[in-house]
């Protein structure tokens, strides 16, 4: 390494912007537009292509490759970004592309992150904060997923779909409608949901009258056999003594795309 950090090996463009204590690792190549910021630290054999903005104190492992053409074949090289917030931990062999110019053109990764080996981020998603994506996990272009979302092993979500804050997708499981927030998704023939993600939602602090009013929200959704309709009627009576199961109904009836049910 050389004295700023710098594998003598990587390939660095000249115009590409490096900031404070960044290492690059051996023959890793970063292309032009691109900026890194402070503290980041990336493994040896990666890709990084602009335009692309990298905020301060991630880790990049090996062959990762971070800001590629969007895989779309509507796309015809017009300038699109990838933005990539704070301390993130981007494990070996992840792929995050690009957006698309029809699509918003950002493809944006929010901070606190952990994104494990062979995730695949498509264009135009936007992740929140504090998430996992365990190893495998892949969202097709134009998926939005809020804060503190885990998603198992090999699990996947249909483009255009959305996941809300603190919902769990487990192993295996395919999204192909969206999953409202705080719900738990299980592998079946396409991905159900089973319940809510109490034991994720108690680590994060939320107390048993929370976690209660959130499960009667998921019981008038999904168990209740009411129609849609029905149960946002019965959805908005219990919205009015918890902000939780607000932000559930309003989850759903923002959406553009068929509820998982």
């Amino acid at each position: 390494m050389s004295a700023a950090g710098i594998h003598a090996s990587a390939v660095i463009d000249p115009s590409a912007r490096l900031g404070a204590n960044v290492s690059v690792g051996a023959f890793t190549v970063i292309g032009p537009d691109v900026e890194i910021g402070d503290g980041t630290r990336i493994g040896a054999h990666c890709s990084i292509l602009g335009p692309t903005r990298i905020g301060r104190d991630n880790h990049i492992h090996g062959h990762a490759a971070i800001g590629g053409d969007p895989q779309d074949k509507k796309y015809q090289g017009e300038r699109v970004e990838l933005v990539i917030g704070d301390r993130n931990v981007i494990r070996e062999f992840v792929t995050l592309n690009r957006g698309t110019g029809n699509g918003g053109g950002v493809t944006r990764i929010g901070d606190d992150n952990w994104l494990l080996a062979y995730t695949h981020v498509a264009h135009d998603c936007h992740v929140g904060n504090n998430c996992v994506f365990s190893n495998n996990t892949t969202l097709a272009g134009h998926v939005s997923v809020g804060d503190w979302v885990i998603m198992s092993g090999f699990s996947g979500a249909h483009q255009f779909c959305r996941i809300g804050a603190h919902a769990f997708i487990g192993m295996g499981a395919l999204v192909s409608g969206d999953v409202p927030p705080f719900v738990m998704v299980a592998q079946s023939e396409q991905g159900r949901p089973r319940g809510i993600n109490s034991e994720g939602l108690k680590r994060r602090g939320f107390d048993s009258e929370r976690i209660s009013a959130i499960k009667r929200a998921y019981r008038a959704l999904y168990v209740s056999g009411d129609t849609l309709e029905q149960a946002r009627a019965k959805l908005g009576e219990l919205a009015q003594g918890s902000e939780d199961v607000r932000a559930f109904l309003e989850f759903i009836d923002s959406g553009e795309r068929p509820l998982l049910r």
